[in-house]
């Protein structure tokens, strides 16, 4: 056996997944669309060893012995089972951007993981099961193999619920300007939150609109028509908050920044900035916007003394190998 690393893009999705028809299959409620997010990534190695007895995994340079190697040794043993290898393997990950803050780290992780352990295993794998063996480790994993622009689909079978693109990274010329309000990690984390959805009263609803909501964004990304994106866009955002606020017991991921800036960024864009937000399951506020007014953006979320830090991604690639060596 041998060793590979690989890098995957973290991803911010635009029409949101939340909630699961199978939990244990990670098979989503609904289907999703969103964009790799460029310079924003995990770097993990795999290394397949005979001689190891057990896992183990490194994040950030850290030995990790509790949550993390638990989910980290779940998804290896997917691979030992669809690889048909018995041997255990030492991981070692990296992010260059806050994890576990609603900027998509364990995405980002998983699909690297994936990507990584399958090709130290010297096993050729199409992206389509990469990204459905993705999504059994974190469900928006299986939208950062792809590149660019992705659909990940809903289905009641786990070969049928894959992602695929729709866009390269040249599709549309947008930009994800991420307002940092807390690197803290987030209490509940979002596979919890996934388990919870169905006791909110709004999840049927935001479940049932959500095909056509996906079909007006894809269309504005495909059209280059910013007005309708932001429409769909923030609406679909705030249905996933309503519903996280109204669970049972109910998941508050907003901060009084966070609340800010949203307001701020409606305001932008009634005086003509093309700007819109959206955010994930943490408190940091994802400004998307097109190039021409990424700068002015930034500017201004920087000028904020409760913004801690701001990042720049444009559409990104998808996972890739950058080494692999099997001797």
């Amino acid at each position: 056996m041998g060793t590979a690393t690989a890098r995957a893009n973290a991803n911010i999705a635009f029409i949101k997944y939340w909630g699961n028809r199978d939990d244990r299959l990670r098979l989503p409620a609904n289907p999703s669309i969103s964009m790799n997010l460029g310079g924003l990534f995990a770097e993990t190695t795999v290394r397949w060893e005979e001689n190891l007895t057990a896992d183990s995994f490194g994040l950030n340079g850290k030995e990790d012995t509790g949550a993390g190697l638990t989910r980290v040794v779940a998804h290896l043993d997917v691979l030992r089972r669809r690889l048909d290898i018995a041997q255990f393997a030492r991981v070692e990950s990296r992010n260059n951007f806050p994890t576990g803050a609603g900027i998509a780290s364990s995405a980002a992780a998983f699909a690297a993981l994936t990507v990584a352990g399958a090709a130290a295993a010297g096993a050729q794998l199409s992206e389509r099961e990469l990204t459905t063996i993705a999504r059994l480790g974190s469900g928006s994993a299986s939208r950062s193999v792809p590149t660019g622009f992705v659909e990940w689909y809903a289905a009641d079978a786990h070969e049928e619920s894959y992602a695929e693109s729709f866009g390269t990274p040249n599709t549309w010329d947008i930009v994800d300007v991420i307002a940092v309000v807390s690197k803290a990690h987030k209490p509940v984390g979002s596979s919890a939150g996934h388990q919870s959805a169905n006791t909110s009263d709004l999840q049927t609803a935001r479940v049932a609109g959500a095909e056509e909501r996906l079909r007006q964004c894809k269309q504005a990304i495909l059209n280059h028509d910013f007005a309708a994106f932001a429409d769909v866009v923030e609406h679909d955002s705030n249905l996933m908050h309503a519903v996280m606020m109204t669970s049972r017991p109910p998941l508050f991921y907003w901060l009084p920044p966070t609340l800010m800036i949203m307001d701020s960024v409606r305001q932008w864009r009634a005086d003509g900035l093309r700007v819109c937000y959206t955010l994930d399951a943490g408190p940091n506020v994802h400004c998307i916007c097109v190039r021409e007014d990424a700068a002015v953006v930034s500017e201004r979320l920087r000028a904020s003394s409760e913004v801690l830090d701001v990042l720049i991604a444009p559409p990104g690639d998808g996972a890739q190998v950058l080494t692999v060596s099997i001797p």
